[in-house]
């Protein structure tokens, strides 16, 4: 059934189970003097699709930063979900459009949407976008989000082994040893045979003994005398040293809080990078 849109009252209004519009159109492709004039035209801004998806997820996908703005201005819903769940500000963190992310949150997107699927976080995890990354921790993204297919966004970084964002999620006070069906970021690492990776989420406390739901350590998942394999093997051997279990312990004494604000906390900056991973 399509709904058809003959005035300017619904403006800003919802509509339900409408075919693909031209705004869709338009916003998807960028056309933003179109979409401009469609708008001043009357046609709605919140029109769905049969799947629920909005001219602002069209645009957000894909990146279309000047369109985003004409949608929003119009009065676009920035937190509408589309039949997976997602709003426009996990589209565009999938797109990895910081542009667009930026103008989102500028205008009252919610960084932790109550999402029982991907959060904006994981979204930007899945791309690779450490740019966008950042951004969402600074504004105060959960980091232990967790979704039933993914786990939590340091699970999906791992296991899409982008190392930048692995970085930003432990520096912010990511949990290095949550767990997803008793699956750890370095069983992914393993999975993956990433041997930097591995370093890095045991330099931050990173369980080598921790076993999943089949019963299997990380090392488990490697092939013999891999380089992945020889590193498990040597910290397995090996305790921990000094400069990281005191890493770790100043780490945790400071709270996760405090690390995602740690520009703004009077710490000498050789302590800085101390507790960060370079």
């Amino acid at each position: 059934m399509e709904r058809t849109v003959t005035s300017g009252s619904l403006l800003g209004e919802i509509g339900f189970w409408a075919a693909r519009t031209p705004v869709h159109e338009a916003a998807r492709s960028g056309e933003a003097l179109q979409l401009q004039e469609l708008i001043a035209s009357g046609a709605c801004v919140n029109l769905v699709t049969y799947d629920s998806i909005t001219p602002l997820h069209e645009a957000s996908l894909r990146g279309q930063t000047q369109c985003v703005k004409i949608l929003l201005a119009a009065g676009a819903q920035v937190d509408a979900r589309n039949i997976d769940g997602s709003t426009p500000l996990c589209d565009a963190c999938a797109s990895g459009s910081v542009e667009c992310v930026k103008v989102l949150l500028s205008h009252g997107a919610k960084v932790n949407p109550p999402l029982y699927t991907a959060s904006p976080l994981h979204e930007a995890c899945l791309n690779g976008s450490a740019e966008c990354v950042r951004l969402l921790v600074d504004v105060g993204a959960n980091l232990e989000a967790h979704d039933c297919h993914f786990g939590t966004p340091l699970h999906v970084a791992c296991a899409r082994e982008h190392l930048d964002c692995v970085k930003i999620l432990l520096n912010a006070g990511a949990n290095v040893n949550a767990a997803k069906l008793h699956e750890t970021a370095l069983h992914h690492a393993a999975k993956v045979k990433n041997a930097d990776l591995v370093e890095m989420l045991v330099e931050f406390g990173g369980n080598v003994y921790a076993r999943d739901n089949r019963g299997k350590k990380p090392s488990d998942y490697t092939q013999s005398n891999s380089p992945t394999a020889k590193r498990f093997e040597y910290y397995e051997r090996m305790p921990l040293s000094l400069s990281q279990l005191c890493r770790l312990s100043l780490r945790r004494a400071i709270g996760r809080q405090a690390l995602r604000k740690i520009t703004q906390l009077h710490i000498p900056p050789r302590l800085i990078e101390f507790l960060s991973y370079n």
